[in-house]
């Protein structure tokens, strides 16, 4: 081949054969309940990530502070189904930690009956 073509074949597969690199040809097997708002954090912080693919090292220390699932894979520039997987290793090697945002609190605002209050004084005036 010649370098050009090289170049255009790297360009037109990359996108295509990294996230499956990255994976390990995995592309099922989430083994925990991730969706794109699963808060992830960093609760071992030894270095000594026993998988050593640069990605898993950046998802641990991009975790020391909680961020979405989405968000490490938009800093990855990995799809979300890649990310997750990843994110499972780490979480079955004791290195992450996850949790579901925080429910919203009730606000009173929402409160029908308050409403209706709010309405039938307005109507009143």
């Amino acid at each position: 081949m010649t370098p050009a073509r090289e170049s255009w074949f790297e360009d037109d597969a990359g996108p295509l054969i990294r996230p499956y690199a990255v994976s390990g040809g995995r592309s099922a097997g989430v083994r925990y309940d991730l969706d794109m708002i699963t808060l992830i954090m960093t609760v071992r912080h030894d270095g000594g990530v026993t998988r050593m693919e640069p990605e898993h090292a950046s998802i641990v220390r991009m975790c020391a502070r909680a961020l979405s699932v989405a968000e490490v894979a938009a800093q990855l520039h990995l799809p979300l189904i890649v990310t997750k997987i990843l994110i499972c290793d780490l979480i079955d090697d004791g290195y992450l930690t996850y949790r579901p945002p925080a429910a919203p609190q009730t606000d009173a605002s929402h409160d029908p009956d308050l409403l209706q209050a709010v309405l039938n004084g307005i109507r009143q005036l």
